[in-house]
């Protein structure tokens, strides 16, 4: 399949290095990937990849956020995960290395918003530990821990006092983390 996939056209690689962080090389590198990755061979401007193909890529692969990134990104009606070639470049230009802290910020919001719901309460920010120590028996926290490490993290984050945490406190908590920009990428 990788020697058969359609060269991205001259325009449109024009069009998506003004649209995303990301250079030339590596939009292409990203074509050729995506190109890789479809079931079908007539070009990734009409088809989806699969949220199980994309988790797939070594990238992403033991990301404990693999499925909430393909959520976020991916623009299908069907709200299953399935990426366009265009939503893969805006995964990987949020995550290029000339991202900045706004965007990165942002879309780190919106994958550690479980419920979608535009705040980041105890319920997500218990699935969000969870998804970084692991949910085995060894890993998990207990629940007096949990609830310790929840009101520790709103204690510093939640400005309004209003027992969740928006995108403005979030990135008010980001700025001041400086390895964030740093670790928050996914080159390809």
């Amino acid at each position: 399949m990788g020697g058969t996939s359609s060269k991205l056209p001259k325009d449109l690689l024009s069009e998506y290095q003004e649209l995303t962080f990301l250079t030339k090389q590596e939009i292409l590198m990203a074509h050729k990937i995506f190109s890789e990755l479809q079931d079908r061979e007539n070009g990734p401007y009409s088809s989806r990849v699969s949220m199980e193909k994309i988790h797939t890529l070594p990238e992403l692969k033991s990301n404990p956020f693999r499925k909430r990134i393909c959520h976020v990104f991916s623009t299908s009606d069907m709200k299953d995960g399935s990426l366009s070639f265009e939503d893969f470049l805006d995964l990987l230009s949020a995550f290029s290395d000339s991202a900045t802290l706004e965007i990165k910020s942002h879309y780190a919001f919106r994958i550690f918003d479980f419920d979608d719901d535009g705040t980041l309460d105890a319920r997500d920010l218990e699935k969000l530990v969870n998804s970084l120590t692991g949910e085995t028996d060894d890993t998990r926290l207990t629940g007096e821990e949990m609830r310790q490490l929840i009101s520790n993290i709103l204690e510093e984050s939640d400005i309004d006092k209003d027992g969740t945490v928006n995108l403005s406190e979030f990135q008010h908590v980001i700025s001041r983390s400086p390895d964030f920009v740093s670790s928050f990428k996914i080159v390809l």
